[in-house]
């Protein structure tokens, strides 16, 4: 089995580069090598640690982008066949990106699975996508498998998606995103997600999510930036327990009749050098509680990066729970390609 996924790690990879090696376009290789740990009330130390690879290589063309990534774990993860344990692959990134310049107006149509990421640092935000109710340092991204269709005018950039959440499309959700940069140094930017097309086939409540963000750069590495969203899911008497059991339908995102206005502030300062980046940011989500038992609703990050060459390193403190269970994170990426 793990022979099986390499190959096919090894192979994904190298048909993107024979097929690009002939097109009018670059073709890159990249890989990295990550390490992390977590230290919090509940961790003996760095308990919490972990290292993983990532290898691949990207496209770009006046016409055309394309990625692959293949993400790697050790076999403490769990990948257990026969008794044994392997270690994971993972199909982390791939997507085709197919573009059209119109002059004054760019269009593209994207498919494949991605990420999409309106984190400004380690913890908050991005509430259009991820559930609420996730966690920890560097929690915020989201991946989806997705048909996507974009134009771009001047400082504009709208994009359409129909997303799925089971790889078949017969469950699934629309998500519209408008983001605008302006030679100023500010960028705006808001999205509407609705899961529509879990009711085509079953019972689904409908959870409609709104966000708006927005950042400034006063001077470089002094920026304020922020997230709000207001997330509401509806009721329906046929979505129960007993119904979503049996298959008739489908479990709601967020608790029916739930509503969630959450926000987040933040504050990057320079540091003369020191640091590449140095970040402050406050969260509050109403009723944490029904989503993380005992949460506070409040909650707080302080994140920094430093680079050593090829080498990043991220460190965050944040509160877990409650404000004053802090917990501390540490990254390292190492570029390899």
């Amino acid at each position: 089995m793990k022979s099986k996924l390499l190959k096919t790690a090894i192979a994904l990879t190298l048909g993107l580069t024979v097929v690009t090696s002939a097109a009018d376009g670059e073709f890159a290789l990249k890989g990295n090598i990550q390490t992390q740990g977590i230290a919090n009330n509940n961790d003996n130390w760095f308990e919490s640690f972990w290292f993983r690879a990532n290898v691949g290589g990207s496209y770009t063309s006046e016409d055309f982008d394309g990625q692959i990534m293949i993400r790697m774990f050790g076999p403490n993860f769990g990948n257990t066949i026969d008794g044994k344990n392997y270690d994971k692959f993972l199909a982390d990134l791939y997507w085709g990106n197919y573009k059209w310049d119109l002059g004054m107006n760019k269009l593209n149509l994207k498919l494949g699975h991605w990420k999409t990421d309106w984190s400004q640092a380690g913890n908050f935000g991005t509430y259009v996508d991820p559930a609420l109710s996730r966690r920890g340092m560097l929690m915020r991204d989201y991946s989806h498998d997705a048909f996507e269709l974009g134009w771009k005018v001047g400082p504009s950039t709208l994009n359409a998606m129909l997303g799925t959440t089971d790889n078949k499309f017969n469950t699934g959700y629309v998500r519209v995103e408008e983001r605008a940069k302006f030679s100023f140094p500010l960028e705006l930017a808001v999205a509407y997600r609705v899961n529509a097309i879990d009711a085509f086939n079953q019972a689904a409540v409908q959870t409609h999510r709104v966000a708006g963000s927005a950042s400034y750069a006063i001077i470089k590495n002094l920026r304020l930036y922020g997230e709000i969203a207001y997330i509401t899911t509806g009721t329906d008497s046929d979505v129960n327990a007993k119904s979503i059991a049996a298959g008739d339908a489908i479990k709601p995102e967020y608790k029916q009749g739930s509503d969630y206005l959450p926000f987040f502030v933040g504050l990057e300062i320079p540091t003369a050098g020191i640091f590449d980046h140095l970040m402050f940011e406050f969260e509050r989500i109403n009723d944490r509680d029904e989503l993380n038992a005992g949460a506070d609703d409040f909650a707080w990050t302080v994140g920094l990066t430093k680079s050593f060459g090829r080498t990043k390193a991220q460190l965050n403190l944040y509160s877990e729970d409650e404000l004053d269970d802090v917990a501390a994170a540490l990254r390292f990426t190492t570029t390899i390609k």
